[in-house]
């Protein structure tokens, strides 16, 4: 089955409209087209992000949306400790560094990312980085 790390705007985005291509990967998973590689950090990352948006007033989000993703990530995706070495790998934002080291650990195939820094690296150790778009289309072109 395919692995997939998806970057922490993806799973935010996909909260955020339930008609866009981040929700349309989500219910993909749901369908278990792939597996989603992820770290606690990252969940944490997911959990803090959309929290503030919920705290803002600007965002309908719902405590139990929130907790409902949480919940998918713990209980639905392979969790990795997000322990090998990516260190340098994003000099511009080493805090990305954290989807590498996930992605190594989970012997993932693909990063889903709407972050430039990533993106930019289009591949790492024969690691895809993907737009949401690229992903969605390259799922719906296997089926």
């Amino acid at each position: 089955m395919l692995r997939a790390v998806l970057d922490t705007n993806i799973l935010v985005s996909a909260v955020l409209s339930k008609s866009g291509v981040p929700a349309q990967i989500v219910d993909a998973r749901r369908a278990r087209k792939f597996l989603v590689i992820s770290g606690e950090a990252a969940i944490l990352e997911v959990e803090r992000v959309l929290k503030d948006l919920h705290n803002t007033g600007k965002y309908e989000i719902t405590k139990e949306q929130i907790g409902g993703l949480v919940h998918l990530l713990r209980m639905d995706a392979l969790l990795v400790p997000a322990q090998s070495d990516a260190a340098g790998a994003i000099p511009a934002d080493p805090a990305d560094e954290i989807f590498l080291s996930i992605a190594l650990d989970g012997e993932a195939q693909i990063i889903v990312s709407g972050d430039s820094h990533l993106l930019d690296l289009g591949t790492y150790r024969d690691i895809e980085i993907q737009t949401a778009r690229q992903f969605l289309d390259n799922l719906k072109a296997e089926e």
